[in-house]
């Protein structure tokens, strides 16, 4: 006969997060900020977005008009292997389409490189302050992360940036993969085409290399290209860069790697079969071949980074060095309560907390308008 008291007694919560596996168990989701969709709609016009490190001149106008005729055949699926911007890209860069793979942002695919390559049996190397996708992708796949001490603070060009060396020094017999980002985001620092040729020659040929260049296009140092050229003599060397930032089209989520074709093929294996949309694929391509825009984002983006560096070293805050289009500002104290004071009038920044850096605030390159407005809330 049942026990009634036991019938009456409710069943346990439901908790999914008792169900994950253990790689899962151990993440923490990627904080994406503030609630942009919902501040828009509360201060209107009169809110400066300057968090996201997003090209305020936005996509070119031949862009846009691809993107529009895309539309129209929305209702088919996009072509799986993006053919037609894989020959754009390939054209531009100098490669050979098999050594390409698109993805939904380079987010996915720094994200799909570690789930291909490690494990719980495997370590992965990346820089402090680097960018926040490389220990998320890590944890995700399982494998020991390997976090190496970013350069000190008073480093003529790279403060907070990475120590190439170092990171050498720390591979692992069970390293598999190591994660740079050149310029780094959001140290907005970099290192220089010879140290990355050294660094390579210093890494075992069996360990992934990879150097995200998503502020690429960017660049104006002298001494910084880009490590495609070095594709040839690593093959475990994979470039990875965006149609985000720049290209002004961060709603669509494009990116793409450059790497050697028998990396691409494992990529290939666990790609999703349709990740980058047909308007993306029409939008990137038509921006890709607009030179001129890209020539305009370039000069418009230097000037406005230097008037703004200027206008707020000027006024006591003092930035690191930058080749991106954001600046990172380090205060005197804690950033919390100037970050509130900006939010409260409707300038958006980027808090730098969960970065390990509670002081800084990193300020993205808005229009002349934004920019003024932020060194207007600023007391």
């Amino acid at each position: 006969m049942a026990n009634p008291s036991r019938a009456a007694e409710p069943p346990p919560a439901f908790d999914a997060a008792q169900l994950a596996n253990p790689a899962t168990a151990r993440l923490r989701a990627y904080d994406p900020g503030h609630d942009l969709p919902a501040l828009r709609e509360r201060f209107g016009a009169a809110i400066a977005e300057l968090g996201s490190n997003e090209n305020p001149l936005g996509p070119s106008q031949r862009a846009l008009k691809a993107m529009r005729a895309a539309l129209d055949t929305a209702f088919r699926y996009p072509d799986p292997r993006g053919a037609a911007l894989k020959h754009a890209l390939a054209g531009q860069l100098g490669v050979g389409i098999d050594h390409l793979a698109l993805g939904n942002g380079s987010h996915e695919l720094l994200m799909l490189l570690a789930q291909c390559f490690a494990d719980a049996q495997h370590s992965i190397v990346y820089s402090q302050y680097g960018f926040a996708v490389f220990p998320i992708a890590t944890a995700a796949a399982g494998a020991r992360a390997i976090c190496v001490p970013a350069l000190p603070r008073g480093h003529r060009t790279a403060p907070r940036g990475h120590d190439l060396p170092a990171m050498a020094r720390a591979v692992r017999r069970h390293t598999r993969v190591i994660y740079l980002a050149n310029p780094n985001n959001p140290t907005g620092t970099w290192f220089g085409d010879a140290a990355l040729a050294a660094f390579l020659e210093a890494v075992p040929r069996e360990v992934l290399v990879v150097v995200d260049e998503a502020y690429h296009e960017y660049v104006d140092v002298q001494g910084l290209s880009t490590a495609l050229p070095l594709t040839a003599r690593h093959p475990n060397l994979i470039v990875s860069r965006t149609f985000s930032k720049a290209y002004g089209l961060a709603g669509l989520r494009v990116g793409y790697f450059v790497a050697h074709p028998s990396v691409v093929a494992v990529l290939e294996r666990l790609r999703e079969s349709f990740n980058v949309n047909v308007v993306a694929l029409a939008g990137a391509e038509a921006a890709l071949a607009d030179r001129a825009w890209l020539a305009r984002v370039h000069a418009f983006n230097r000037a406005e980074r230097e008037w703004l560096r200027d206008e707020l070293l000027e006024r006591g805050y003092r930035c690191l060095p930058s080749q991106t289009n954001f600046l990172l500002c380090v205060l005197k104290q804690d950033a919390t309560a100037l970050e509130n004071r900006l939010f409260g009038q409707g300038v958006i920044v980027r808090p730098m907390g969960g970065y390990g850096m509670p002081r800084a605030l990193r300020i993205s390159v808005g229009s002349r308008a934004e920019n003024r407005r932020l060194l207007r809330a600023l007391p």
